[in-house]
Formats: C-alpha cells, structure tokens, sequence
C-alpha cells in the first residue's frame, strides 16, 4: 500500500480546507461577526497540518484501488473532524459532538441537523453550513483529482469511492478530464440557479445559501420556518433544480455534446421521472382538494423532489400529511436520486436492476431451460455487477437494521427511530415525528449521534469504503 500519496493527498484536502474557510470569514467580515476568528484559527490548523504533508513528496503516485478507497474515507473524515472546529471554537454549538454531526450532515449533504433554532446562528456559521453542502455534493476528492496529475492505471477507484451509483465511467478517456467536466456541469448548474432565484427578488445570501444546500441535494435551511416563507416562484426554482440535480450527470454530459438520443434513451433517467411524476400525482390526490389543487401540486412535487433527491428542504410540516402520503415520502427515502447524481439513497438505478433480477428468477422458475440475459442501459449486466448490487443491498440492511437496534436504546417511538435511521443512511436529513421537518436530532444521546454520523459517512461513501477503512485486513502488508 502506497502510504506516502494517501498522506499527500490528506495534505491537500487540508490545504484546500483552509481556502474554503475564506469564504465563511468573508461572510464574517461584510455582516461584522467576530465568530469569524473561529475560521481563521481553523485555516491556519490546516496549513499547519496539510502544507507539510503536500511538502514531503510522495515516494510514489502509483495509485490502485486500495489507496482510493482508502484516501476517500480518510479524507472524508479528516474533513469533517476540522470543519466542526468553527461551530466548536465559536461555542454557536458549544457541544464537540453536536459540531461533528452538524458537519458530516452537511458535507455528506443530509442536512440533518441537531439544532433546534438555526436562526441563533451567525450569518457565517449559516453560510459554512450551507457551503459544506456545495462542496460534499460533487466531492472534494473529485475536484482534486481534477487537479493533481495521479499515475496508476486504476485511478478512476478514487472517483467510484466518491461518486454515488452501482458503477462510475468515465466521461471522457483521461478521469482527470473526466472529473473537470462534472464540475464545470456542478458549477454551470449552480450558477444559473443562483442567477434565477435573484432575478426573483432573493436576497443574496439566501439565494447562495439555497443554491448550495440545492446543488449538493443537503437541504440544510437558514430560517426556523423552513423554506416555507419563500415565494411560489422561488420555491417552483428550487423544486426544479432539485429534480435536476437528482439527475445522472453523464445525462447532461451527452446532452452538451448534442447527443440527445443517447441521452433520453437513459433508462434510469426514465424511471427516475416516472417514479417522480406518480409519487406526485398520489400525494396531490390524496393530500388536495379541487379548491387547493394547485396548491398540493405546487408542495406535493416539492416534497417529492426534496425526498427523492435526499435534499431535505421542507415548505411545510408533512408530518401533518395522511398515512398514505407520508409512507411513500418513507419509500421515496430508500429509492433516492440517480447514480452519477448528487442524491443518495439506495439509487434508481440498483432499485431498477434488482427488479429486473427478480423478473429473470420468475422467468427461470417457469421455464427451467431458457437463457434470459438481462440488460440495463442497453449493455448486459455481467455477474460482477449483480453481485456487487446483491453485497451492497444485504450491507445495507445489516447497517440498517443493527443502526436501528442501537438508537431504539434511547426509547424514543419507532417512527422517530426508525426514519432517523433511513434519513441518516439514505443522506435525506429530515424523518418523521420528532425528526420531522420542524423537528431536530438533537434529543438523541451521543452514542446514537456517533452511530448516525457513521451512518451518513457510510451513505454518502456508498458504504464500502468506510468498511474497508474499518477492517483490519485492509492495513495488513
């Protein structure tokens, strides 16, 4: 194991913190806030730690699949480890603990958040918050490997460790390539939403802080109420954008370089506006009226997008809503966005390709001899990639279920517990009942913290990565 560029590469993602803490202290200074000392002390713990690292070269760039696995969960979590330090050092969360699960929700973009009146927070913690789900959403790993010339033959494991979905390709030949053009979509698409929301009279740091919150799908609010005092067109651009981010991002790339056929042909695409467009049509059914019709349109897609995509934001309180329509926000929690997409949950795609291997075993039991090649996307789906998928679901559901067993110590109702857990896992921020839009996850003791903080990590990383960091056989020569 090449122990040199994973330390390298935990040096830049140092160095590249500290210059985001510039941003935050920016915010500090126009709004006169003396919590921005907090990022400034943080800035220079970086450099301290990080410049040294990016110094001492590494005796090799070889990099294979160990190291990006490797480099992704430890990256991820020194990240997290110092981004709480502003929340921590300005005492706004005076609770170590309570900083730490702020901050992974954010940069693992959840928006679940321990924090019972957000307002209480300074313009810059607001905005940090926020921040932290722009650059989770993409993956700071991507963009410095759109920057760092890495050798090896194997590289693109550093991409499939970040990136949410079954299986990540390459764009373009060279990923260093690959990764410049996800950011420039990221960042053109954030931009235009920006653009949009003031041309409807947002304020400008609100209009930041939603388009962050929005792009990364982390749905962290910067007011008590939600989202629920912004306009109908504000709220209709940021429903949009949120069903656009949900996308597969090799959807825009095709569309971009005039390839429309290809790109509608995207199975999951398909499935994924479908799934949308039904789950909307049964909660305005059974949430409206025909006096309130548009109405439960307008908040139904908005939910919808807002769970689907595992953003979190809320434009009222759907804890109110009937049974039926929570219980398909709860589906909606496990299917989640695209792969490829900045949403978490289970993804489309695998939900897609279980189906379709439960219909090839249906097929079999009734016709023993016949050969049934399943297909996805119009290319076979070879055995390493159905179990993989097969692995990744039984994983999940022993995190899930063994996550579950922990938390329900604090003896809270079990639809509290229960969609704590899917939110935390699935990367959706808000539950249901006392972890309901206008509710909080700071009731819960610090073992149930600690276990939601591993399972947001866990979600965001698509698991493995996390477990291998974990094992013992992964640090064995």
């Amino acid at each position: 194991m090449n122990k040199s560029i994973i330390l390298h590469i935990i040096g830049w993602i140092l160095t590249f913190e500290a210059a985001f803490m510039i941003l935050p202290s920016i915010v500090a200074l126009i709004y006169q806030e003396q919590s921005g000392y907090a990022f400034l002390i943080t800035a220079g713990l970086c450099l301290l730690i990080g410049l040294p690292l990016i110094i001492k070269k590494p005796k090799s760039k070889l990099f294979f699949a160990k190291e990006g696995f490797l480099s992704v969960a430890l990256g991820w979590i020194v990240l997290s480890i110092f981004g709480s330090l502003p929340f921590y050092i300005s005492r706004e969360i005076p609770s170590y603990i309570d900083a730490l699960f702020e901050i992974v929700s954010g940069f693992t973009t959840t928006g679940s958040s321990i924090l019972g009146d957000v307002e209480a927070l300074s313009y810059s913690m607001l905005f940090w918050r926020s921040f932290s789900h722009w650059i989770g959403g993409m993956g700071v790993l991507v963009f410095i490997l759109a920057i760092l010339p890495l050798a090896g033959g194997e590289n693109i494991y550093f991409m499939r460790a970040e990136s949410p979905g079954y299986s990540v390709e390459k764009l373009v030949p060279r990923i260093r390539s690959s990764s410049k053009m996800l950011y420039s979509i990221y960042i053109g698409m954030t931009l235009l939403m920006i653009i949009l929301l003031l041309l409807g009279k947002t304020p400008l740091f609100d209009a930041l802080t939603l388009s962050f919150g929005t792009a990364g799908t982390g749905g962290f609010a910067i007011k008590n109420t939600g989202l629920a005092d912004y306009t109908y067109y504000q709220q209709s651009v940021i429903t949009i954008f949120m069903f656009l981010f949900g996308v597969n991002f090799n959807f825009y790339y095709l569309l971009l370089f005039g390839k429309f056929k290809s790109a509608f042909k995207m199975e999951e695409v398909r499935w994924y506006f479908i799934v949308f467009s039904l789950a909307v049509i049964l909660i305005s059914i059974n949430t409206g009226n025909v006096k309130g019709l548009f109405s439960a349109i307008h908040h139904s897609a908005f939910q919808v997008s807002s769970i689907m995509t595992t953003t979190g934001y809320a434009t009222l309180d759907f804890n109110r809503w009937p049974t039926f329509s929570k219980t398909i926000l709860v589906l909606l929690m496990f299917i989640g966005a695209c792969g490829g997409s900045t949403g978490g949950g289970i993804k489309v795609s695998r939900i897609i390709i279980l189906f379709k291997s439960i219909g090839k075993e249906l097929s079999y039991l009734l016709h023993r001899r016949s050969i049934k090649v399943l297909k996805f996307e119009g290319k076979k789906i070879v055995h390493e990639t159905m179990r993989s998928i097969n692995i990744f679901f039984v994983t999940y559901l022993f995190i899930f279920a063994g996550s579950l067993l922990i938390v329900s110590l604090d003896n809270f109702d079990f639809t509290s517990t229960f969609t704590a857990i899917a939110a935390t896992l699935n990367n959706i921020g808000p539950g249901l009942e006392i972890v309901g839009p206008m509710g909080n996850f700071g009731d819960f003791s610090n073992l149930s913290k600690f276990v939601m903080i591993f399972n947001m990590l866990a979600g965001r990383l698509e698991i493995f990565p996390i477990l291998l960091l974990l094992s013992p056989r992964t640090w064995k020569k």
